[in-house]
């Protein structure tokens, strides 16, 4: 780490101990200087092996760090060399469901998840992403909203302008081969209680999702997982069961005992060639064995921002292979938005995160810890920062978040949505699917044939009510939301819009990966969605009076808390400005909509009862 970094790094530590609770510095574990060494990495696939041998299960096994650099893959002797989606709802047929591609991609996105939800205050499995992404929470629970993270599976996707591949010798985040994984067997790893990577297990060919939260069954790519951090494990106190979302508790992993004993693995040397063997993932790496890099040193591509722009707010920034800053505040390229306006955005929505009650980390009373953006109405980034040790995941979710918002608060947005050619389903469907569907859906659901035109607002909580299988949400005997697959065809798989509109480019880049204009082709073919769109709460328009100028989105803790950082900071930073720029106008949001023949509105914003840490104040967002 340089000397102005860490000097920088103590300057936040100093700021942060005074936020918070009681506990100093509102239970925030700043990050160290930790990395996984190839020492370490050889002792996880070494102990990963020899469990997957003693199970009879041979598995491909994928180490990485917390950025998502490919530190090593390891196929053993046996295992299954490709895997099928199966979204575990029954025969469905569409999406990615029945589609087969290369298993170690799957091991891949496994690992990508437990390192990118997890953090030095919460530990996550991709047992945890199964349980908040499915159209229940918690799944199998009948007439329960959909999970807090709803559709994040389609996030940090191969085509995302955001996160890079390791082909393309970007520093940085990396991009998920096939978005989020909710199919257990990726853990985390920690080091002196920070989180530094995670290890990803295939060991069968059903790439799938549990639907049963009550489910106790011990799953062999899990344990192999297990057996594989032993030594590196997630710290106890801050794991995923000890962390609640909603009022109820989130899952780890299934109990289990381990078939051998991690600490009697041979050592790497001895497997090597002889079990199996380290494998190339192609745009990824894996073959040889790489160190991992340190987390807010420049070369993991995030830092600690060294500007006077926002000191004492303890930002952190991407960085590029000179380190410097990729996303600083800018003027919008539609020129409604100014450089010192975006700032100002940015400044007051990091002020409202550096008081709030963190949802999913641990102690009680943590600072949350989230990911800032600002874009103009073409899609543009504006300007990004985050708190030092807010998920990764967030990094390309709330571009997604911001583009949503401001994507669908467009006039011309019912236009460009039916502009965009269909999704081409790969073997075994092979059907297409025209997005021009959606927007007709939407427009009988209204029965308004101006919705996407007519300059309603909408934030990604909003959109989000609107893409599930069942509206109002959870309620199972009602259809489906217009920008949804009807029920009976729906599954994480294959479950309508936010998947169509990447489907063409989401594997391209897996299909033909020494192709290079297959990196560079976006994700939907239209650029103020490039990366795609999500659909939980945390994006917000921004307007100038009734004039849309743009957008914020942030994540990285609790659904509720990105809505009051996002709606709440843009408020703030509004009357700082006095230059107009704020919140949507009430008269046009979303939530005064209401669907024909439902006789509920939609929701724009939901921000959590007494928020903040150290106040007593309620309802912060009522009357903005």
């Amino acid at each position: 780490m340089t000397l102005l970094v860490r000097i920088a790094a103590l300057a936040l530590a100093l700021v942060l101990a005074g936020c918070g609770s009681g506990a100093g510095n509102g239970g925030l574990t700043l990050p160290e200087p930790n990395a996984l060494t190839v020492a370490d990495i050889q002792r996880v696939i070494a102990q990963a092996v020899n469990e997957a041998k003693a199970r009879q299960k041979p598995a491909t096994i994928v180490v990485i760090d917390r950025v998502g650099n490919v530190l090593a893959a390891f196929q053993m002797n046996g295992a299954p060399k490709m895997f099928v989606f199966n979204g575990a709802r029954g025969p469905i047929l569409g999406g990615l469901e029945g589609v087969t591609l290369p298993i170690e991609l799957a091991s891949l996105s496994k690992a990508l998840t437990a390192a990118y939800f997890s953090s030095n205050g919460n530990a996550f499995t991709t047992r945890t992403a199964g349980q908040v992404i499915q159209q229940n929470f918690n799944p199998s629970e009948k007439n329960t909203p959909a999970g807090p993270l709803f559709g994040v599976q389609f996030s940090q996707i191969t085509c995302s302008d955001v996160s890079k591949t390791a082909a393309d010798g970007t520093i940085g985040t990396k991009r998920s081969p096939i978005g989020f994984a909710a199919d257990p067997g990726g853990l985390p790893l920690y080091k002196n209680g920070q989180v530094i990577g995670a290890i990803g297990v295939m060991s069968s060919s059903d790439y799938t999702v549990v639907t049963e939260i009550i489910s106790t069954t011990t799953d062999e790519d899990e344990m192999i997982a297990t057996a594989g951090t032993n030594g590196l494990a997630a710290p106890d106190a801050i794991r995923a069961d000890r962390i609640t979302a909603d009022g109820r508790s989130l899952r780890f992993i299934n109990p289990g005992s381990l078939a051998s004993d991690p600490a009697a693995a041979p050592p790497f040397a001895a497997i090597n060639g002889v079990e199996g063997t380290l494998i190339t993932i192609p745009l990824y790496g894996g073959n040889p064995i790489v160190a991992g890099t340190v987390y807010g040193d420049p070369p993991s591509g995030i830092r600690p921002d060294t500007t006077p722009a926002f000191a004492g707010t303890g930002a952190w920034i991407l960085v590029d292979n000179a380190n410097n800053n990729r996303y600083p505040p800018i003027a919008g390229s539609d020129g409604l938005l100014t450089a010192a306006e975006v700032t100002q955005i940015l400044k007051s929505a990091i002020e409202v995160a550096n008081r709030t009650r963190a949802q999913v980390r641990q102690p009680p009373g943590s600072v949350a810890q989230v990911s800032m953006v600002v874009v103009d109405t073409n899609g543009e980034i504006l300007g990004f920062i985050r708190q030092p040790d807010a998920l990764v995941d967030a990094i390309d979710v709330i571009v997604q978040k911001a583009r949503t918002a401001v994507f669908f608060s467009n006039p011309n947005a019912a236009a460009e949505l039916s502009a965009l050619p269909p999704a081409m389903y790969l073997p075994p469907s092979g059907a297409q699917s025209p997005i021009t569907t959606y927007v007709n859906n939407a427009r009988a659901f209204f029965n308004n044939p101006n919705i996407f035109a007519d300059g309603t607002a909408f934030s990604t909580r909003s959109i989000g009510e609107i893409a599930e299988p069942f509206f109002p949400e959870g309620i199972e005997a009602n259809p489906a939301g217009p920008l949804s697959k009807p029920s009976n065809e729906w599954s994480i798989f294959n479950n309508g819009l936010e998947l169509d509109l990447v489907y063409n480019r989401l594997v391209a880049p897996l299909l033909k990966p020494n192709d290079p204009t297959q990196l560079a082709k976006g994700c939907t073919g239209n650029k103020r969605i490039r990366n795609g769109i999500t659909l939980f709460g945390g994006g917000f328009p921004i307007y100038r009076g009734n004039q849309l100028v743009g957008a914020i989105g942030a994540s990285g803790d609790g659904t509720d808390q990105s809505d009051l950082i996002a709606f709440l900071g843009l408020a703030n930073a509004g009357k700082a400005l006095n230059t107009g720029v704020g919140n949507a106008p009430p008269a046009i949001r979303a939530d005064q909509l209401v669907p024909q023949g439902q006789g509920t509105r939609l929701r724009y914003v939901n921000c959590p009862p007494a928020p903040f840490n150290n106040s007593t104040d309620q309802n912060v967002c009522a009357g903005l």
